[in-house]
């Protein structure tokens, strides 16, 4: 049976990811522990709603309040609870990254280096370890002449959240080398759904979430995407699926993945929203578009997405607007039972 440590588990993808192995490999683990320095359990209850005690009571889900940052808080949690299996997802994002470059410095390169060291020393050995890498290791999309960017393209990182995602990745490779532990680190760019409302990348849900919160208060809650171009979309759901699946099903070696997702232009992605919203008859509180003074994607589009379905067959890519649809009606839910706020 699996003891999976995950770090970052109370944030959005943290959450979803524990949501997706508890109900696709419930019955191959015995226990998942949640590191994180928040005790909030909000991101949890969006997807397990009130069966979320019943598993804590269980035993199915523990907590562990640690930084990635403290090492000895970490070492204690790693040494007492022994994982079979480790995802890696506490990190800051880029803009924290970018608003205080020493503090990202410390979490996602130094946390990082500190966590491989210390599993690499667990005895028993781990049978798993997966890292939450970003579509940001790749450079500008002018670089790459072909239809699809693939893993192997060449890495030019446009921010210093993006130099460490490489430098996580480098150290993903060197634990695998020292340890044969089979490792795999997973790339993503645009997530959108409920609990994404954080980060560089949170505008597609913002724009969702002011439209169920206008629609709540007969008042429209105008939101401009403050990027413009291409982008490439994954749905949470798909994202936790994804790192479940990579920590459970076989495999061996030490890989980088593109997650499988859909690359559109921005403006498409809003047409999408509002053809839903029109179905669902609240179009009258969805005012956006794109801010007249905004700066081109910064992320890389167009993933190559067939490495994964090749190792990991099955993995979900939900259509873009059926992800739409799920968060917006996700959205009026969480709002009608007072679970989200402006």
């Amino acid at each position: 049976m699996a003891k999976v440590f995950i770090t970052g588990g109370t944030g959005c993808i943290g959450a979803v990811t524990v949501y997706q192995l508890i109900t696709q490999y419930g019955d191959e683990i015995e226990q998942v522990l949640i590191g994180s320095r928040s005790s909030s359990t909000d991101q949890l209850e969006i997807w397990f709603g009130e069966s979320l005690p019943q598993y804590v009571d269980e035993g199915k889900i523990a907590f562990a309040q640690v930084d990635i940052g403290d090492q000895q808080s970490l070492q204690g949690t790693l040494e007492t609870f022994k994982p079979t299996h480790v995802i890696h997802l506490g990190a800051l994002q880029s803009p924290d990254c970018a608003s205080d470059p020493a503090k990202g410095l410390a979490v996602n390169l130094a946390g990082t280096m500190s966590l491989f060291n210390m599993i690499e020393a667990l005895d028993p050995p781990l049978k798993r370890m997966v890292f939450a890498s970003s579509g940001a290791v790749y450079g500008k999309r002018a670089m790459y002449p072909e239809a699809t960017v693939s893993e192997n393209a060449q890495l030019s990182p446009p921010n210093l959240y993006g130099v460490w995602k490489v430098a996580g990745e480098h150290l993903a490779t060197l634990f695998h080398e020292n340890t044969g532990i089979p490792t795999v680190s997973l790339r993503l760019n645009t997530t959108f759904g409920p609990g994404r409302d954080q980060g560089t990348t949170s505008a597609p849900t913002k724009v969702m979430k002011s439209l169920v919160l206008g629609a709540n208060e007969g008042e429209s809650m105008p939101f401009e995407m403050p990027y413009r171009g291409r982008e490439n979309y994954h749905y949470v759901e798909d994202v936790g699926a994804h790192f479940a699946g990579v920590c459970m099903l076989p495999f061996e070696g030490c890989q980088a993945f593109n997650i499988k997702g859909k690359t559109i232009e921005v403006s498409q992605f809003l047409e999408m929203v509002n053809a839903i919203a029109v179905e669902l008859g609240i179009d009258e509180f969805l005012e956006t578009g794109i801010a007249a003074d905004a700066t081109p994607n910064l992320f890389i589009c167009d993933l190559d997405d067939a490495a994964v379905e090749a190792q990991f067959p099955g993995l979900p890519r939900t259509p873009i607007d059926e992800g739409i649809r799920k968060t917006i009606e996700r959205f009026r839910v969480m709002v009608t039972a007072g679970r989200v706020k402006i």
